[in-house]
């Protein structure tokens, strides 16, 4: 009985984005090569070049597939009507991945592909960032209807305002990353983006 064609090539596939994940994880970014994948991955080169285009592309995808392809169509923040803790909880458990030695070089190497890699920084804004922009949106929207937040706050503004702090001092080794920190970030924030709110 021969083996199934596609669910062999699901196989490899598995195999070589955790291939990618681990490998970057053991020598670095810079020493991970397309061969190094392969070989782990137990498949020969032109498998992977006939699915990604450089190494950046399989590491992205190895981070899709960790988080179950991305954020899908039920996904949300959580809404209990408090926005600060909502707020508290989702930035807390950023920061506990981003703490994790296991994530931590790898999402540094593709932070760092996407800077250098145009077709790869189109991929990640279109089935990562933005998707995952759209969901802080909608959050930060209902608090503003419920009158937490001043009418004409700016939803993109304040999304750089309470992401933007915590992803540039983990890119720039700014200060520790701790649940104390996400706390005083969100009160400072939500102080500003309050400002003109009803009561």
């Amino acid at each position: 009985m021969t083996a199934n064609p596609a669910r062999r090539s699901e196989t490899s596939r598995q195999a070589i984005l955790t291939a990618a994940f681990d490998l970057v994880g053991e020598v670095g970014y810079a020493k991970l090569s397309i061969e190094g994948i392969a070989a782990r991955a137990g498949v020969g080169k032109q498998t992977i070049y006939r699915w990604w285009p450089s190494k950046g592309a399989v590491l992205f995808d190895a981070f899709l597939a960790l988080m179950g392809g991305g954020p899908g169509d039920d996904a949300a923040l959580p809404d209990t009507g408090d926005l600060a803790a909502d707020l508290k909880t989702v930035l807390s458990a950023t920061v506990d991945e981003l703490n994790d030695p296991r994530f931590d070089e790898p999402m540094r190497a593709l932070n760092t592909e996407i800077v250098h890699d145009a077709e790869l920084a189109a991929a990640y804004a279109e089935r990562l960032d933005l998707p995952m922009r759209e969901l802080k949106r909608k959050r930060l929207r209902a608090a503003k209807e419920a009158g937490q937040l001043a009418a004409d706050l700016d939803l993109d503004l304040a999304i750089d305002l309470l992401w933007g702090p915590l992803l540039n001092r983990w890119m720039q080794r700014g200060g520790p990353l701790t649940h104390e920190y996400v706390n005083a970030l969100v009160d400072t924030a939500l102080n500003g983006m309050r400002q003109g709110a009803p009561g």
